[in-house]
């Protein structure tokens, strides 16, 4: 594992900072940068430490971790970062043991798009210890501060497009696929030292044990009178490929106004786009075309965290067996995305595609009993009313932090 890119300045500034932090005689821990291999893994330590009693929580993938902040990423053609960790102070004979961590990032496409100096803090992980979080956040902060940043925001880690949002409220269940999950102590770090609410998003309840209401069917077949014609993802070849990049670019046109996104390039959407290609079920992923352009999908997943839960976040040839075996069990899946062009609102497409999308799960043998779409800002009033039509109930609160630095 190589160490985490970093320029010389942000070198120093951050040996500067773990000076600042270093213990008192009355303390137990110490921030220090990830500037080495050994450090780099006491970082991917962190969650095993921190959820090692908690039944709720999934594993993420360590090489997953890994290889985002590695200088492979294209973040860095555009961003900078630097990783720190807690580590309490132990006798010379004994390891170091993490016990939290925090990644400060500059996403600069953010700061051309809201014209503001706005940097990042994500990868947060830390024991129920508010000392420990509450140096972690400020030495992030002191070195966006040093990177001529005003605001700090997250937990982000390094875009909207990876993992971001702390869990608020209900944390009685795991979480489902690519999203998050945190212990309940952690919104009671962040409600303090002027930290606030920057926005708060949703994950929606679907029973499918209950029929739609009638009023979807009408418009699927109101929108194949229309001209709008509907067909399964494709998820081999030449066609996968042709289809992730209609799905890129509907992404660009209906999403790019989403609140704290940023652009992706063709090559890094298609890149995340591959890496879920075996994942797709075609029959929960339909997609509408007009004229041969797709003008919209309706984009689910089965839940592979019920698989993942029993990899232990190593996908090594173990791994995979066990992988394998319990994928066998998934019975739920998430919705990622609703998407229909604006313009093809009075054709009903969107309707359509939710009509399309939970008739596939409920096909004959289907395992799906439910459904998870997540997440939807809470401003975000149109989507809401049309998944609150279509059944579904809010059944998570995920948040996001600011605070002025």
């Amino acid at each position: 594992m190589n160490p985490l890119p970093h320029s010389t300045h942000s070198s120093a500034v951050a040996k500067a900072l773990t000076c600042q932090f270093a213990p008192s005689s009355n303390s137990s821990f110490q921030i220090i940068p990830v500037t080495t291999a050994d450090e780099q893994a006491l970082f991917l330590d962190v969650p095993e430490i921190v959820y090692a009693n908690d039944p709720q929580w999934v594993p993420p993938i360590r090489s997953s971790i890994a290889n985002q902040l590695a200088e492979t990423n294209p973040f860095f053609q555009y961003g900078r970062l630097q990783a720190f960790i807690a580590v309490e102070t132990q006798s010379t004979a004994s390891p170091p043991k993490p016990v939290g961590r925090i990644v400060a990032a500059v996403n600069q496409r953010l700061i051309d798009r809201e014209g503001e100096n706005i940097g990042l803090f994500g990868y947060f992980e830390c024991i129920q210890n508010d000392a420990i979080a509450q140096s972690l956040l400020e030495t992030a902060s002191q070195w966006l501060r040093s990177q001529n940043m005003v605001k700090i925001r997250g937990p982000i880690d390094l875009s909207t497009h990876n993992n971001c949002l702390f869990l608020v409220d209900g944390f009685d269940s795991p979480p489902m696929i690519m999203m998050p999950y945190n212990p309940p102590y952690y919104p009671q770090f962040m409600e303090q030292n002027g930290w606030q609410k920057a926005k708060d998003a949703y994950a929606y309840d679907f029973p499918l044990d209950e029929p739609l209401p009638k009023e979807f069917e009408k418009a699927f077949q109101f929108a194949c009178k229309a001209g709008v014609t509907f067909r399964p993802i494709h998820t081999k070849g030449k066609d996968f490929e042709a289809d992730a990049i209609s799905l890129y670019h509907l992404f660009n046109k209906a999403f790019s106004a989403n609140w704290s996104s940023t652009p992706r390039t063709q090559e890094e959407f298609l890149e995340e786009a591959k890496s879920l290609q075996d994942l797709v079920d075609p029959d929960v992923f339909p997609v509408a075309e007009y004229n041969g352009e797709m003008i919209g999908f309706w984009m689910a997943l089965p839940d592979y965290n019920i698989a993942l839960k029993h990899v232990n976040g190593k996908l090594n040839w173990l791994g995979i067996l066990k992988f394998l075996w319990y994928r066998r069990q998934i019975n739920q899946g998430r919705v990622i995305a609703i998407c229909a062009l604006p313009e093809y609102r009075r054709k009903r497409v969107a309707l359509a595609l939710i009509y399309l999308g939970m008739m596939g799960g409920i096909k004959k043998g289907k395992p799906y009993q439910r459904a998870e779409l997540s997440w939807v800002y809470e401003d975000n009033f149109p989507s809401r009313k049309l998944i609150e039509t279509s059944g579904g109930t809010i059944y998570k609160t995920y948040r996001i932090y600011e605070k002025a630095l």
